[in-house]
């Protein structure tokens, strides 16, 4: 054995490695350590936003409870609303067909007072018995009802008395045809309507228009208790006319 080499019990320990290659390991494992501390550490913060901030089941359902009460409410509101806007146009509706009645009444009471005055006025004009006006409305099963207006001034306070009938011209075929009281009564002898006034009186009544015949003029005729019978004739049209036309 060479006495140069040590014996292999008593070998010299191997030299320490570098520096450098003795720090590598523990550096990387370091890094890792604190990157895991730290995404450790971030996701441990959100999870306690999320548990802060995040809605819980509870205060979501109330929420909701919420919600649907004020949804109610705006719709009974709406609803409410609309009614309140439904009776007032029918009340304004209902105003203004009032006041067309109320306008309608007033200028009928004027022309009224506008006719009383023609005749009881001190300065009215003298008339004798006539007949003012002259009005028929149809009827079912072609009757017409009439309705005649009859005036005098000319005997103050004195009463007017006798009976009104109503004859009819008209053509039928071709042909022209005057139908008598009796006829457009239908009844033989039939007597004629009873009037009585000092001023003016409104005489009504009822008579039938055969099929068929086409009216053209109606005639009055008013036979007094005392004095000589006056007769008045109007056109069909006239005495159909509407009189608010």
């Amino acid at each position: 054995m060479d006495a140069s080499q040590p014996p292999s019990g008593d070998r010299a320990p191997a030299p320490p490695p570098a520096a450098g290659q003795q720090q590598a390991p523990h550096g990387h494992g370091l890094a890792y350590a604190l990157l895991a501390v730290f995404l450790a550490a971030l996701a441990f913060g959100g999870w306690g936003l999320w548990t802060v901030f995040a809605p819980r089941p509870d205060d979501a359902r109330a929420q909701l409870a919420t919600q649907r009460d004020r949804i109610a409410r705006l719709e009974q509101q709406a609803t409410t609303l609309a009614r309140s806007d439904q009776v007032s146009r029918e009340a304004n509706r209902d105003l203004q067909r009032t006041l067309a009645e109320r306008d309608e009444e007033i200028a009928g009471l004027r022309a009224d007072v506008a006719f009383y005055e023609r005749f009881v006025g001190s300065t009215a004009q003298r008339h004798g018995l006539a007949v003012h006006q002259l009005r028929m409305t149809p009827q079912p099963g072609g009757a017409w009802h009439f309705v005649a207006t009859l005036t005098q001034n000319l005997s103050r306070g004195a009463v007017n008395d006798g009976r009104l009938t109503v004859a009819l011209e008209g053509s039928r075929k071709g042909r022209m045809e005057k139908l008598d009281w009796a006829q457009l009564r239908q009844q033989p002898n039939a007597p004629g309507v009873e009037y009585s006034f000092k001023y003016f009186q409104q005489v009504q009544g009822d008579v039938i228009v055969p099929a068929g015949l086409q009216p053209v003029r109606v005639v009055v005729r008013l036979a007094p208790a005392r004095g000589e019978p006056v007769e008045q004739s109007f056109t069909w049209a006239e005495a159909t006319a509407d009189p608010a036309g």
